[in-house]
């Protein structure tokens, strides 16, 4: 179904910049808060978004949701839509709410697409699109750091996106596959390092970063990991803090020790390195996406680095759903995607290397 209306909720920095770009791409924004917000170029509209009966009567009459909620909350929304019959987005990285959505596409009469963000999602479609060069592919390698570009403490990390989110990475078990096997592994594992521009970084498993792509990969690679980066030596402190301490028996606390001791910063780093190897005309190649994305001005403001290239990449696949690149019903896999048309689109055409400029 083509569409133009759409309701974004949750207006936090990564939902309020996802609805100005809706904007500026054509589409008619209602956005919608628990707060009252005014001057803006779209309709606000402030509800109690707990309120599945008020959330109902809010969505009545839109095309498509995109949540850039708390993901606890994306079950409720993504039922709400499925009974409306339009389109569902999110960002979501938590695998039981994923499998609630995959669940509703089969009966539903919009698209249902959530892990639309950074990692799950961009971070995929550049995976598939660097394996789909091999007649054989050995592995794929995905590595997202989202970091301050001026570290300070021990730990080298600053909270930009949702602490809950992180323990929940952190904490929860992470899916690959290791020699043609698919299996689950401990987070915060299988600790390697990395270098980007000339930093080095140090990666290690977290849980989520995948989405769907060990099921749509099975029998097809050798190798297949996610991995988060990180400065050196966090790991070593996270794995301190959540295991000896047993702070992993108290994630709410975790995330509010953690959030209060490194408040986010405006000066961030986005590094993305993707790799896949395989045989292509009977010889083993490498390839390889390595991109480190800065905070850029979008409509007259400067936006964090994770704002934007998660934004922007939820944003691009509601662009290809409008004009036909994506299916318009059933269930999206991220790795589904082409690159390609991600990049021709208005909004991610943000992700060309040319437009990731330094924070000035």
């Amino acid at each position: 179904m083509t569409f133009e209306k759409i309701a974004v909720l949750g207006l936090g920095k990564v939902g309020h910049l996802a609805a100005e770009l809706l904007h500026g791409a054509g589409f008619k924004v209602t956005a919608i808060d628990a707060r009252a917000i005014a001057g803006k170029d779209f309709i606000v509209q402030s509800i109690d978004i707990a309120d599945a009966s008020a959330l109902r009567r809010a969505l009545t009459g839109q095309q498509a949701v995109l949540s850039c909620l708390p993901y606890a909350l994306n079950k409720s929304v993504s039922s709400i839509a499925h009974e409306l019959g339009i389109h569902y987005f999110d960002l979501t990285e938590d695998v039981p709410t994923t499998n609630h959505i995959r669940e509703l596409s089969t009966t539903s009469r919009g698209l249902m697409a959530p892990q639309c963000g950074l990692a799950p999602g961009f971070i995929g479609i550049v995976g598939a699109n660097l394996a789909a060069g091999f007649e054989r592919v050995r592995s794929i390698r995905l590595r997202v750091g989202a970091l301050p570009q001026n570290p300070t403490g021990l730990l080298g990390y600053a909270f930009n996106w949702s602490p809950e989110g992180v323990v929940n990475e952190y904490l929860n078990d992470c899916e690959v596959i290791e020699e043609g096997v698919r299996k689950m592994v401990s987070a915060m594992e299988w600790i390697e390092t990395v270098y980007i521009d000339g930093v080095q970084l140090e990666a290690f498993t977290t849980s989520g970063g995948l989405g769907t792509m060990c099921e749509t990969f099975a029998g097809r690679v050798e190798n297949l990991d996610y991995k988060t980066m990180r400065y050196p030596g966090h790991v070593q402190l996270m794995n301190f803090f959540f295991h000896e301490l047993l702070m992993r028996e108290k994630r709410e606390l975790a995330g509010q020790i953690l959030s209060n001791a490194k408040p986010p910063v405006d000066a961030d780093v986005v590094y993305v390195h993707a790799s896949a190897e395989g045989w292509a005309e009977g010889r083993l190649q490498r390839k390889e996406f390595v991109q480190s994305y800065y905070p850029i001005e979008v409509a007259g403001r400067s936006r964090t680095a994770i704002a934007w290239t998660t934004s922007a990449s939820v944003v691009a696949v509601i662009e290809m759903v409008r004009n036909g690149s994506l299916p318009a019903r059933g269930f999206l896999k991220q790795e589904d995607s082409s690159l390609e048309a991600f990049l021709a689109t208005r909004t991610g055409s943000l992700y060309k290397s040319e437009r990731s400029t330094r924070y000035r």
